[in-house]
């Protein structure tokens, strides 16, 4: 009889355990964290509503909670973190066309803003950009257009390809074959 007794019990404890196991499973991934920040949010709330009984700052309490350490380290983690991630999907894309859209209103004058022939310039605005205007006509006049070959020079090329490849030879190998060339242009041979 207490074998049976025994054995009820052992049933019993082994469906409670299996029903257990089976409510987990069903339970999403997450359920343990979910739970864990549940409960951290209802302690922060209750902790709240207490200092504001006793007239005290909760961010002044929490902040004198803190380790030095702990708050080294989530400064260094804040500061690594990109502060803007741009454009981080089509939201993010809708929110900041909008936002710039907001901006030129307010930076921009759109066509119906502009009231035509009611800007009067100040004569020292006139005077500066007559000052502006003769020193833009002084610089033109005194620039050059670099020339890029020499009437005078002799022709040694067949191409712009083989006159980049004579000007650096010479520039390399120009010091070694100057006697070279003046007894080939003289017509003596060495």
């Amino acid at each position: 009889m207490q074998r049976q007794v025994g054995e009820l019990k052992a049933r019993k404890l082994n469906r409670q355990e299996t029903l257990e196991e089976e409510r987990k499973a069903k339970l999403p991934a997450n359920w343990e964290s979910r739970r864990a920040r549940a409960e951290w949010e209802l302690e922060r709330e209750h902790k709240k509503k207490e200092c504001e009984k006793r007239g005290e700052d909760y961010n002044r309490i929490q902040a004198l909670e803190v380790s030095a350490e702990n708050a080294d380290r989530w400064e260094r983690k804040r500061k690594k973190k990109n502060p803007d991630p741009g454009f981080s999907g089509e939201c993010g894309r809708s929110i900041n066309a909008r936002r710039g859209r907001e901006k030129s209103d307010t930076l921009y004058p759109m066509a119906h803003s502009l009231r035509h022939g009611t800007h009067e310039p100040s004569g020292e605005g006139v005077d500066r950009m007559v000052e502006d205007l003769e020193k833009q006509i002084e610089k033109r006049s005194k620039f050059s257009r670099r020339r890029r070959f020499h009437d005078d020079a002799d022709i040694d090329y067949i191409n712009e390809r083989n006159a980049n490849f004579n000007r650096k030879a010479a520039r390399f190998y120009g010091a070694y074959t100057a006697e070279i060339r003046q007894n080939l242009e003289r017509g003596t041979a060495v």
